[in-house]
């Protein structure tokens, strides 16, 4: 059974409201924030969202609204129990709009607690991702590579890991330029434009332009590490073509022991 909480987060970005309609409702807009989208554009259409490379990664819905520019929801289906997520554009003076989301359908028990937490903390990762997307790369698109690992040690020890690993402060100054230095990664440097004790999020300049996040997701002994970058031109999908699967190499041997990464074929997680 699903209770009456929901997720309610809301974000001024910049455009118009034709242009934050593409950026969330279609899915070269909601690949180039989130994870890559398929969406066919009308009510009742089909949805998916692709978390990995796995079919297991996969996860199908519909459209169960479509108002363009104003309002889009999505779901697992007509009758079909589970998450809902409804976005509303509301346009403001100065050439912005307020986009605010409601994610619904959680059900109750520690399990649905448990993801009702992550999930908070995940959208507000990816709708300061939304802001920079449309700031920054408003009708462009981009190539999304997600490489992430579960480590077994709490969020706190988790980010001093990773950080140390990559080379980087572990709560650099907004504003300042940051360059990884691991070895054997990829080339990831760009400018410092938000932190939070566990994540800091870029504007990239290098590979490409674009945007990114590093991220220690966990509460008590697991964490989730993301590694996760946006990039723009011709050349990106190549890029990451080459770089993911030397990220999630990367992210294996710098966790603990048992770190393992998740949505990898490569890696045999599935």
């Amino acid at each position: 059974m699903t209770d009456d909480r929901a997720i309610e987060m809301e974000v001024e970005v910049v455009g118009t409201p034709e242009e934050v309609w593409r950026a969330i409702a279609t899915g070269p807009g909601i690949s180039s924030w989130y994870v890559p989208h398929v969406v066919e554009g009308q009510a009742g259409g089909a949805m998916t969202a692709s978390f990995g490379p796995g079919p297991e990664m996969q996860v199908a819905g519909r459209v169960a609204a479509w108002d363009p520019p104003n309002r889009v929801a999505f779901d697992g289906g007509e009758g079909v129990p589970g998450l809902a997520f409804e976005w509303l554009v509301e346009a403001r003076d100065g050439g912005t709009c307020v986009v605010r989301l409601v994610n619904s359908g959680f059900a109750s028990g520690a399990e649905w607690d448990a993801q009702f937490d992550a999930m908070t903390e995940g959208w507000a990762i990816f709708l300061r991702n939304l802001q920079l997307h449309l700031k920054h790369f408003a009708g462009q698109e981009a190539t999304a590579m997600l490489p992430m690992a579960s480590w077994a040690e709490p969020g706190a020890e988790a980010w001093a890991r990773l950080t140390e690993a990559l080379g980087v402060p572990a709560a650099p100054e907004v504003g300042s330029r940051i360059e990884v230095k691991a070895s054997d990664s990829p080339d990831l440097a760009g400018t410092v434009v938000d932190v939070t004790p566990t994540r800091i999020s870029l504007l990239v300049d290098q590979p490409l332009p674009g945007t990114a996040f590093f991220a220690a997701e966990g509460r008590d002994d697991s964490s989730e590490v993301s590694i996760w970058s946006y990039l723009y031109g011709p050349d990106a999908a190549a890029v990451v073509e080459q770089g993911q699967p030397r990220w999630f190499k990367w992210l294996a041997e710098s966790g603990p022991g048992d770190a393992k990464v998740l949505g990898s074929e490569a890696s045999g997680s599935g």
